[in-house]
């Protein structure tokens, strides 16, 4: 039976009082919409909600939220987003290239905020960052460039790894090439041969770490994507139990196990977002907005999980790293 898509309010909103449903035709309505599932983004959109409050606004008080997820399962972003638009969103807020992509190709008029990880002009969102000159804007988080610092970071905390095992998604070929490209040369240039390995779904994950048992690489770099980031338990209990050092794009695999990440500080790159969706509300239009370029990148170190590896971790490290975990 097809799942059919669903609604959730959250922050109270099914608790408004009568008077205030009432009103609601004169309330906006974000129509919020994602890859993933509402527990692997919760942190993100607490943060999200912070920045719409900095903008006078918020959830279930003087804006509604409707939100729409596909599960992991990307090939629903259309239809979820073709919802949306049939339901006359006020605006629709998005985080994930592919998710954009979805969003931008169901509407040219309802304005659309979107967080993402590439080059939105090279996506083809916007038509330059000074000037989106369309119904979309947002903010840029560099995942592309950061790739490059993030494997040099993995080097200087495993400097024996000669053979670094890379994970990319082949369902966002476009965005796996990109990463490649910034990859290589950076592995030429400090002595490190890549190996790739692909992986869309839960399955394939297991099997690439099959693969990577018995090839016996002597790092793991995760590359920035939104499926990789749903399924970061996963991969960080994975990498534990085949005892492969991993350099994640994202804190909050560092937080819960994996040695390292190295990226824009998400959270707030959705509070920019959240506080671009409130002037847009207030009537700014998006064309007006330029893309915003994320500036806060952090490196998060889990000593503890460092030492399980066998692994000393350089002052330099400890000292340049935003947060280590003990």
């Amino acid at each position: 039976m097809r799942r059919r898509a669903f609604i959730t309010l959250l922050g109270g909103a099914a608790a408004w009082p009568l008077a205030a449903r009432a009103q609601q035709a004169a309330v906006p309505v974000i129509g919020f919409l994602d890859a993933r599932s509402p527990d692997a983004i919760s942190e993100r959109l607490r943060a999200y909600r912070q920045g719409l409050k900095e903008a006078g606004y918020i959830e279930g008080e003087n804006v509604a939220i409707i939100y729409r997820f596909a599960e992991n399962q990307s090939d629903r972003l259309p239809e979820l987003a073709a919802d949306l638009v049939r339901r006359q969103v006020t605006m629709v807020a998005t985080a994930g290239d592919d998710v954009a992509l979805a969003a931008k190709a169901a509407t040219t008029a309802i304005p659309i905020v979107s967080i993402v990880s590439q080059d939105p002009v090279r996506l083809g969102l916007v038509a330059s960052l000074a000037r989106p000159d369309g119904n979309l804007t947002g903010v840029n988080f560099f995942a592309g460039e950061l790739v490059a610092k993030r494997l040099e970071l993995l080097h200087e905390l495993v400097p024996g790894a000669m053979r670094v095992a890379v994970l990319v998604n082949p369902a966002f070929a476009a965005q796996s090439e990109l990463a490649l490209r910034e990859l290589q040369p950076a592995a030429r240039a400090i002595g490190v041969q890549i190996q790739v390995l692909n992986a869309g779904t839960r399955q394939e994950i297991d099997a690439a770490f099959t693969t990577i048992g018995s090839d016996r690489p002597d790092a793991l770099f995760i590359t920035s994507d939104t499926f990789f980031t749903s399924r970061r338990v996963q991969l960080v209990n994975l990498a534990t139990r085949y005892a492969i050092p991993t350099a994640f794009p994202n804190r909050e695999s560092a937080e819960i196990g994996g040695l390292m990440s190295y990226g824009t500080n998400i959270s707030d790159a959705w509070r920019q977002s959240g506080s671009y969706a409130g002037r847009i509300l207030r009537g700014t239009k998006p064309a007006d907005l330029p893309v915003l370029q994320s500036a806060k990148f952090e490196l998060v170190i889990n000593h503890q999980t460092a030492r399980m590896l066998g692994l000393t971790v350089p002052d330099k490290l400890l000292v340049a790293a935003d947060e280590v975990i003990e």
